[in-house]
């Protein structure tokens, strides 16, 4: 039998990882359409109080009024019942879900 001749092997080539550079996210301004100040309508205004204040501080305000008089489901959260103030506000209707809730209560925001 021949002998098998060694072979060279050459030596792996080094590759310089360059560093991977990060996109730099540039910090998100709030839309000043949404913090633009809404008055709501008479029938919103017993529930939320009188005053201008943005979308969504009148939206807090509302889900502070319905915690408070536990007018939320116990069973099925999505569900508010409406008491005499939140029925003017909601048509007439005894209790909507709250994707309908914010649909009702934007047609009392001016």
């Amino acid at each position: 039998m021949a002998k098998k001749k060694a072979t060279k092997s050459k030596p792996a080539k080094k590759t310089v990882k360059k560093a991977a550079k990060k996109a730099v996210k540039k910090k998100r301004k709030a839309n000043p359409a949404l913090m633009k100040p809404v008055t709501p309508s008479s029938l919103l205004a017993v529930v939320v109080g009188p005053k201008p204040a943005p979308r969504g501080q009148m939206t807090k305000r509302l889900w502070d009024y319905i915690k408070k008089n536990k007018l939320q489901d116990k069973v099925k959260k999505t569900m508010i019942h409406a008491d005499e103030n939140l029925k003017a506000i909601f048509g007439g209707k005894k209790s909507v879900s709250m994707f309908e809730m914010t649909k009702l209560v934007s047609k009392h925001i001016k």
